[in-house]
């Protein structure tokens, strides 16, 4: 049981953890804190959190657990802002999704207590944010990533392992560094080409019409470029050499697609689609 969670950012991410806990009856009380005070509000009017702190500070006192669910950009400063106020057994974790820049900010932010901080990555979420997108099943069925280094101290792990497990969710461990190439393959590049071809499309003087005609293929690609974009800003920045990395696999590949085309290659062509629908199909049955 969690006496007093603080989250940090109470939106659909944080705020799903908190209604989640609050379902299981894993959590006596949640203090939750936006550096916006209506969206803190907002999150208290409906129930998302049960208290409203005006500041950092007064979110963590007394927190048994922390729950760090800010953009990328910001998780060092706060981290620095907590980091004075937190009681000596607090347990920090969060939801970031890239994992080696942050490893590497905690570890000099907070000192000593680096070993009460679990990284970890809730491998769920919709393209809607704030306290209104959160729901207490977001994380049922899906999987939470937790990046432990060598310095996690092996209780804080356990805890915040069962605490994820509480709201039902799928809990794995994995190295910091493959992480962050997994979720750039997997997540980061995907957002990354659905923003791009959205864009594209956007400047066409005929965008209307050709919207117009998306089937649900074009739709369910192009949800995840609805996603915030100050998040995603940020994920791309934290995350840089894994997502250039693919990104320049992607345009070799891309090249060689556009080469059998120009060419009138259609055996190269379909070699490459029949790789990808078997590699599709035998994963995701």
């Amino acid at each position: 049981m969690i006496n007093r969670l603080a989250v940090i950012g109470v939106g659909l991410i944080g705020g799903s953890l908190s209604l989640a806990l609050k379902k299981s009856g894993a959590v006596t009380e949640v203090v939750g804190y936006s550096r916006t005070k209506s969206v803190r509000e907002e999150a208290l009017a409906l129930g998302v959190i049960d208290i409203a702190a005006s500041s950092i500070s007064d979110a963590v006192k007394d927190a048994d657990m922390i729950f760090l669910a800010v953009p990328m950009a910001a998780m060092g400063s706060v981290l620095t802002e907590l980091a004075e106020h937190i009681k000596g057994d607090a347990i920090i974790t969060d939801g970031g999704s890239a994992k080696g820049q942050l490893v590497d900010i905690a570890r000099d932010v907070l000192g000593e207590q680096f070993s009460q901080f679990v990284p970890g990555h809730p491998i769920a979420g919709t393209e809607k944010s704030g306290p209104s997108a959160a729901f207490a099943t977001l994380y049922q069925d899906h999987r939470v990533v937790l990046t432990p280094v060598a310095e996690t101290n092996s209780e804080a792990l356990e805890a915040v392992r069962k605490m994820w497990q509480q709201t039902g969710a799928e809990v794995f461990d994995m190295d910091v560094k493959h992480h962050d190439v997994v979720l750039a393959a997997t997540s980061h590049l995907p957002h990354v080409l659905a923003f791009n071809l959205v864009g594209m499309l956007a400047e066409r003087d005929d965008c209307d019409e050709v919207l117009r005609y998306a089937a649900g293929g074009f739709k369910d690609f192009s949800r995840i470029a609805s996603s915030d974009s100050v998040m995603w800003r940020d994920i791309c920045l934290s995350n840089s050499e894994a997502i250039l990395g693919l990104i320049q696999q992607y345009q070799q590949g891309l090249t060689a697609l556009e080469n059998a085309i120009k060419n009138q290659d259609g055996d190269t062509l379909k070699t490459v689609f029949e790789r990808a629908k078997q590699a599709r199909d035998t994963r995701f049955k």
